[in-house]
C-alpha cells in the first residue's frame, strides 16, 4: 500500500521491511553480465503463472496467481514503498481518519483515467465496492467490506439484500468520498491496499462476466488476452498517471503444470522468471544461475490445515492437533529436503510482520516425539489413525508433503499420505466446495502488514481466507475488540493475546516461513526487485536490448 502521510503510519510501516538478503553462488549462465549494455523500455517480460482460480475481478481472487495479474492491471488507493515498507499513495491524494478512526475521508488524485478512457472518480470506487460486497455477485473477498457500515445490507447472512448500497460510503464530490466504518478500524489505511479495493469503470457493471475474462483497469499496465492455461498477455499502459509507471513493454504469463518445465525454459532464457525453483534444483541453482539466483524471505508461512467439516475433525480435541503438530520435525524436513530454503516457523504469523512474536507457538512447534504421541493419546487418538494433506501438483510440494508425512509416521504411528490435485486452480476449488478428506496445505501470503492480516482474515468464523470450517467465539470477540482499539500499538497487543488462544485451538500446523528462491533469465536487464509479498514489483523489471 501506499498511504498517509501522518507520522504514526509512516514510522510504524517502516519496521515491517524485509532486509533484502539475495545471494547467488559463483556459478556461471553470464551472470556477470547482468548490467551490461542497456535496457529496452518497450521489452517484454515473461514470467510463470498458474492458472488462475476465477475470473479476473479484482474482489475475486484470494490467491496468489489471479491477484498476481490483478496488480498488474488495476491500481489502489495505496501501496507499500519498496523497501522500505513505508505506507505510499497510488491514486489518492490522502486517506484521513477522524479522531477515533472510525470515519476515513478518501481524496483522490486528479487526471486519472481507466484503459477505456473514461475518467477514475469516487464514484468509481464506491460503486466497485458495493457491486463486490453483494452477495448476489458471488465475489469470493466479499467480506473485505464487512468493516464498512451497511455490509449487512447488502451481504445478508440469509436470504437476498435489502440494498445494493452501503450506507457507510458517500460521494462527496468528484475526487472525495467518506468510508463510515461499523467502528474504530486503526489499521484500517493498510487494507486499501489488497487488491479487492481496486476501482472499476462504468463499463464493468453492464457485462460482469465478460468483463472477468477481459478486465478494463486503471493500473500500470493494460490486459490484452488470455488464452486459458497458456497465458495472459498485458501491456504498458502509456497514460498511466501513477508513481509506478513500467520500465518495460508488458508482461507474458506463461502457464507451466510443473516446476521443473518452469525451471528448464528459465535456464534456457526462454522465461525471464520462475516462482519458485523446484526441490530436485534447491542444491544446485545458485551454481546454475550465478548472480542470477534469487534466495531473499518474505512475509508468508505455510501451514497444514485440518477440513473441520469432515468427520475426522469437527470434534477434534486439539491436544490431537498439536500432537500431530510435535510430531513433524521442522528442522530436519527445512535443513534437507528443502536445502534451507525455509525457515521453521515459531509462530502464526509471518516474520516482517508488525505484531510478529518469535516463539508465540511455544512448545507445539517443537519436535518432541514423546509428548506427541501423549497429546494424540490425551485428546482420544486421530479418527481412523489416518490423515491425509492435500496438495496442488503443479508446484512442487510433494517432496515436503512427503517427508512431512514421514515424520509423523515414525514419530507417532498415524498414518499419513499425499493428496494431489494437479492445479492450485483445483486444490483451491475442492477447499472452496468443501471436498477436503482431512488435512490441506494453507499458504498464506500477506495482503497488508499487520499480524490481523494472518489471524482475523485467516482464521475468523466469517473470514474469506477461512476455508476450513474453523470457529471459534473466544477468538472473534477479542478479533473485535482489537480491531475498535483507539490506536494500532493496541490492536496488535490485542490480536498477540488473541494469537495465544490459537495455539491452544490450533485451526492450522505452522511449519515453516517462506522464501523467494527463484532467479532471472539473462534477458533480464540488473537484478529484479522483490516485494515483501515475495512476488516482483513488475513494473521495475527491465529487458535488456538485442
Amino acid at each position: 500500500m501506499r498511504g498517509a502521510k501522518s507520522a504514526k503510519w509512516v514510522a510504524i510501516a517502516s519496521v515491517v521491511a524485509l532486509g533484502a538478503t539475495a545471494c547467488g553462488g559463483g556459478g556461471n549462465s553470464g551472470s556477470d553480465d547482468m548490467n551490461k549494455g542497456s535496457a529496452d523500455p518497450k521489452g517484454i517480460v515473461t514470467a510463470q503463472l498458474s492458472e488462475p482460480q476465477n475470473p479476473l475481478q479484482p474482489a475475486n481472487a484470494k490467491e496468489s496467481q489471479g491477484s498476481r495479474v490483478l496488480r498488474t492491471v488495476f491500481s489502489t488507493l495505496v501501496d507499500y514503498e519498496p523497501g522500505t515498507g513505508k505506507l505510499q499513495y497510488i491514486n489518492a491524494e490522502s486517506v484521513e481518519p477522524n479522531k477515533d478512526s472510525s470515519v476515513w475521508t478518501v481524496k483522490l488524485k486528479k487526471g486519472w483515467k481507466f484503459h477505456d478512457g473514461t475518467p477514475v472518480t469516487a464514484q468509481s470506487y464506491v460503486d466497485s465496492w458495493n457491486w463486490s460486497a453483494n452477495v448476489k455477485n458471488n465475489q469470493t473477498n466479499s467480506s473485505w467490506f464487512a468493516d464498512i457500515k451497511g455490509y449487512e445490507d447488502v451481504h445478508p447472512e440469509k436470504g437476498d439484500p435489502k440494498s445494493d448500497k452501503m450506507s457507510g460510503l458517500k460521494v462527496v464530490d468528484e475526487h472525495t468520498f467518506t468510508i463510515s466504518l461499523t467502528g474504530s478500524v486503526s489499521y484500517f489505511a493498510y487494507k486499501l491496499g489488497y487488491d479487492v479495493w481496486a476501482p472499476l469503470p462504468k463499463s464493468f457493471f453492464k457485462d460482469p462476466k465478460a468483463a472477468g475474462e477481459k478486465p478494463i483497469g486503471n493500473g500500470p499496465y493494460k490486459f490484452v488476452s488470455w488464452d486459458h492455461n497458456k497465458l495472459i498477455k498485458v501491456r504498458k499502459y502509456e497514460d498511466y498517471k501513477g508513481p509506478n509507471a513500467a520500465k518495460n513493454g508488458g508482461i507474458d504469463f506463461k502457464n507451466y503444470t510443473t516446476a521443473d518445465a518452469a525451471y528448464s525454459d528459465l535456464r534456457s532464457d526462454n522465461l525471464d522468471w520462475i516462482e519458485q525453483v523446484p526441490t530436485t534444483a534447491l542444491t544446485n541453482y545458485k551454481e546454475d544461475l550465478g548472480k542470477r539466483a534469487i534466495d531473499e524471505e518474505y512475509s508468508a508461512v505455510q501451514s497444514i490445515v485440518p477440513a473441520f467439516y469432515t468427520d475426522q475433525f469437527k470434534d477434534i480435541d486439539p491436544k490431537v492437533i498439536q500432537g500431530l503438530s510435535m510430531a513433524i520435525d521442522r528442522e530436519q524436513i527445512t535443513k534437507t529436503v528443502l536445502h534451507g530454503s525455509r525457515t521453521p516457523a515459531d509462530s502464526f504469523v509471518a516474520r516482517g510482520v508488525i505484531g510478529h512474536k518469535a516463539g508465540a507457538l511455544g512448545d507445539v512447534a517443537k519436535f518432541d516425539p514423546k509428548k506427541a504421541k501423549a497429546l494424540i493419546k490425551e485428546g482420544g487418538g486421530v479418527p481412523k489413525n489416518k490423515i491425509s494433506i492435500q496438495y496442488n501438483a503443479d508446484q512442487d510440494h510433494k517432496p515436503w508433503v512427503d517427508a512431512v508425512c514421514n515424520s509423523i509416521k515414525q514419530s507417532v504411528g498415524v498414518e499419513c499420505v499425499g493428496d494431489s490435485k494437479p492445479t492450485f486452480q483445483a486444490d483451491l476449488n475442492a477447499r472452496d466446495k468443501k471436498q477436503v478428506k482431512s488435512m490441506y496445505r494453507g499458504g498464506w501470503v500477506l495482503d497488508y502488514p499487520v499480524n490481523s492480516n494472518f489471524m482475523r482474515d485467516l482464521y475468523g468464523t466469517k473470514a474469506a481466507g477461512n476455508t476450513s470450517g474453523y470457529s471459534n467465539k473466544e477468538f472473534d470477540e477479542l478479533a473485535a475488540k482489537a480491531d475498535k482499539a483507539p490506536t494500532l500499538e493496541e490492536t496488535v497487543k490485542l490480536y498477540q493475546e488473541a494469537e495465544q488462544l490459537l495455539v491452544k485451538d490450533m485451526p492450522a500446523i505452522p511449519l515453516w516461513f517462506y522464501k523467494v528462491n527463484s532467479g532471472q533469465s539473462t534477458n533480464v536487464y540488473g537484478k529484479i526487485p522483490y516485494g515483501q509479498d515475495g512476488d516482483p514489483i513488475f513494473t521495475d523489471v527491465q529487458v535488456k536490448k538485442k
